[in-house]
């Protein structure tokens, strides 16, 4: 890496390394050098991010897609059996919390959908951290680009509140189609406290509260938890590269080659638990919310 480079032949810091590891790549899409005075930079784009998230969705749709039309009514190979089980377990969920069946044709799919695409998402954590970001290193900088490579996209907060704010989105959706405009108008400020005149402004101001509680959460839970993975992988391997410039079996260094290959193996195993779980967390609370959005208070 470029830090590498320029701490010597024993490498960068620790906190050099996991400042660099923690940059995204990213560009600048300004026009003639104007400055930007809001207080979001929409002129700078994750493009890692943006990279992995739109790859990974295409092959998890591409795996679905071959799955159903391979679909055979004997008996079921191993990839079938395994869609087939997550399907049902999808639509088992679906059932019991949106109860409007017309609903759940569109909505179960999508849901299935944000499993999958998360779990991918996710489970790019498993990889060597330093593995794509070293093949970066020797491409990037020579097409100009900076050298720069996260490959998590869930460790990315644009890319988790993305995700919860087109759940939003969808619950807004349902909202009007099945409480219809006026049902819905209402609704905001009839909603919690009561349909009286004087406490609209005490109901809007709540729905409000609550819808922004609700997204800012959903994508939060699912950063927090990917990006904490994503740096104890990053402390990890730092103990494995003290071995390497350390190598000495006298040395404490040479010992934290061996705590580096033990703690790696145990955290990813523990690891596939954690992102098959954010993945199953994400998709059951859009769930829920859009069941909320078919209920009337």
């Amino acid at each position: 890496m470029a830090a590498a480079e320029n701490a010597g032949t024993h490498g960068p810091k620790a906190g050099e390394y996991i400042q660099h590891h923690l940059q995204h790549l990213q560009m600048d899409f300004s026009f003639q050098g104007v400055k930007q005075t809001s207080l979001v930079d929409f002129s700078l784009f994750n493009l890692d991010s943006l990279f992995y998230s739109v790859i990974l969705g295409v092959l998890g749709c591409f795996f679905m897609w071959r799955a159903a039309r391979k679909m055979t009514s004997g008996v079921p190979g191993r990839f079938q059996a395994a869609v087939e089980i997550l399907s049902e377990m999808v639509e088992t969920q679906a059932k019991g919390v949106i109860h409007n069946a017309a609903s759940r044709k569109l909505v179960s799919p999508l849901a299935l959908t944000v499993f999958v695409w998360i779990f991918l998402m996710n489970a790019m954590d498993m990889l060597p951290v330093d593995a794509l970001p070293a093949l970066w290193h020797s491409a990037g900088p020579a097409m100009g680009f900076k050298d720069y490579m996260r490959v998590v996209p869930t460790a990315d907060l644009s890319t988790t509140l993305g995700l919860s704010t087109s759940v939003l989105l969808i619950c807004l959706f349902y909202s009007v189609k099945i409480k219809g405009l006026g049902g819905w108008s209402h609704e905001l400020v009839a909603a919690p406290f009561g349909d009286k005149v004087y406490l609209y402004p005490v109901n809007f101001l709540m729905q409000l509260i609550e819808f922004a509680a609700k997204t800012v959460s959903h994508g939060m839970r699912l950063f927090g938890n990917m990006f904490a993975g994503e740096l104890i992988f990053m402390l990890i391997a730092l103990m494995g590269g003290t071995w390497a410039w350390q190598f000495n079996p006298l040395a404490g260094g040479f010992w934290l080659g061996i705590g580096h290959v033990v703690a790696g193996t145990v955290w990813s195993l523990f690891h596939i638990l954690v992102i098959t779980l954010q993945a199953f967390i994400f998709m059951m609370l859009t769930l829920i919310y859009v069941g909320q959005a078919h209920d009337s208070h």
